[in-house]
């Protein structure tokens, strides 16, 4: 007693192997993963066909289809020697023979593999590409299921079993985050059988084949231009490696410490501009940075690039048990008040005062506004906002009456403090609604010194009243930059 699992090859009787067929030959029966495969009509006529289909058309779902076939084999396979026919490759694409030798294995079953030709050789043929050329080879069903594809596109992909327009509508949805919509991509349908054919189209177009079956497969290109992290990677390792540039070769962790906080303070400019190119640009300076880090910490041996996603991939999951868990919310105050009670337990140590852990590097207004929200946990804040303008008022007085410019540096950076409390109280960003003033001061005073050459008047021979007016004027028009 036994489970003889067969490929029958990714097309017609032609490209069954000699073992297949005669194997397929010497067995009274054949049960079939399903009849709808061109291999079918050729096997020998002696064979009685006995087909799973009809679990198809009656399972709700594809996981009910595999479950069930399993657990019928196995249930045979027990009692007499059975001969299961997967198309194409059993190893390529066929979920029901790895669950079946997994559980053939645990029941002592003795199960044998009789490899076939897979819907890959023929796939290719048809591109005219070589595997070996970085090819990554997914089910599209699978693939489907991700909101982000964990595709590298800068190789070339395969896809089996797109076998409706609605799931190459699913995948075209996934596919977008990571290539353009105007990529051109090869849809494979009955790839080597007489009725092969490839169509070129934009992945933006693949829902739109009336060709699509069971038999469809999809090519996608690698991009013509490095996109993938890896990419980086290797970029920032040949800078760093001998030979390399000088500059990049000299740096160390702690001298790239300014240029990575100039490289945030720039993304945070064009976010605040509302710049989307610059934002793109911004951040993929500030990603070169995030990189570099990491391939001088890897060179050190301290950790490697893949430690770092990894760390927070894990970390993110961790902290989102509502998600990846059976923790249940309501609102966004029970996510941060959960994200608080995870990140204490995974503290290694207590901390000696509520304060530690607040980076000194953070510009000094977002920082007050973290010491702040911090304070007001345990209940160090005023109880109700009116405390708030009053201590804003006694500060104004106290730099009013201040006589030193070190007491009035003092008194100064008090008023900004208790202004910061201010905005924590009204449930604005300290940090972001200055940079916003600047941002409307520079736009409006660029368009006050445009009216002063327009109309011909000098600076020098302007009154604080003329130009207090044109203040006026420019803020009349609405301008907020």
């Amino acid at each position: 007693m036994g489970i003889m699992i067969v490929g029958l090859g990714p097309g017609d009787g032609r490209f069954l192997t000699r073992e297949a067929w005669e194997l397929l030959s010497s067995a009274g029966t054949v049960h079939l993963r399903t009849e709808r495969h061109p291999a079918v009509a050729d096997l020998p006529e002696t064979v009685e066909r006995v087909s799973f289909d009809a679990i198809y058309d009656a399972a709700e779902n594809f996981e009910a289809v595999y479950t069930q076939i399993t657990a019928e084999l196995l249930r045979l396979g027990q009692d007499e020697d059975v001969v299961y026919a997967v198309p194409g490759h059993p190893f390529v694409g066929e979920s029901t023979v790895t669950r079946l030798v997994a559980a053939a294995a645990e029941a002592g079953v003795p199960v044998s593999v009789v490899a076939g030709l897979s819907f890959v050789e023929p796939s290719l043929t048809a591109v005219h590409a070589d595997a070996l050329d970085g090819l990554q080879l997914f089910d599209a069903i699978e693939l489907a299921q991700t909101l982000y594809p964990p595709l590298n596109p800068d190789q070339p992909v395969l896809l089996g079993q797109v076998y409706s327009r609605m799931l190459a509508g699913e995948l075209k949805l996934g596919l977008t985050a990571v290539y353009p919509e105007q990529h051109l991509v090869s849809l494979i349908h009955a790839a080597g059988t007489p009725n092969e054919t490839v169509e070129t189209v934009p992945l933006y177009a693949i829902d739109r084949s009336d060709q699509i079956d069971h038999l469809t497969s999809l090519y996608i290109p690698s991009l013509v231009y490095a996109a993938d992290l890896s990419a980086l990677a290797q970029t920032v390792a040949i800078l760093r490696a001998p030979g390399g540039c000088p500059w990049d070769i000299e740096q160390t962790p702690q001298s790239m410490r300014a240029g990575l906080l100039e490289e945030a303070s720039e993304v945070l400019e064009a976010l605040d501009a509302e710049d989307v190119e610059g934002v793109r640009e911004e951040l993929g300076d500030l990603l070169y940075h995030i990189v570099m880090q990491a391939q001088m910490a890897a060179e050190n041996e301290d950790f490697t690039l893949s430690d770092v996603i990894a760390g927070i991939d894990a970390k993110l999951k961790r902290r989102h048990p509502h998600i990846w868990g059976d923790w249940e919310v309501k609102d966004t105050a029970d996510v941060l008040r959960n994200w608080e009670i995870l990140k204490q337990n995974e503290k290694v140590r207590t901390p000696d005062s509520l304060l530690d852990n607040i980076p000194i590097a953070l510009p000094a207004l977002a920082r007050s506004q973290k010491i702040q929200d911090r304070v007001r946990k345990v209940g160090f804040d005023w109880p109700e906002i009116g405390g708030v303008y009053d201590k804003l008022n006694e500060e104004i007085a106290e730099v009013q009456a201040a006589d030193t410019p070190e007491e009035r540096a003092d008194e100064l950076g008090d008023l900004l403090f208790a202004t910061v409390n201010l905005a924590s109280w009204l449930g604005v960003d300290a940090e972001s609604a200055l940079r916003g003033a600047n941002l409307k001061f520079n736009g409006r005073f660029r368009q006050v010194e445009q009216l002063v050459i327009e109309r011909g008047l000098e600076w020098q021979r302007l009154d604080l009243p003329t130009l207090e007016a044109i203040w006026e004027e420019v803020k009349g028009r609405g301008s907020a930059t």
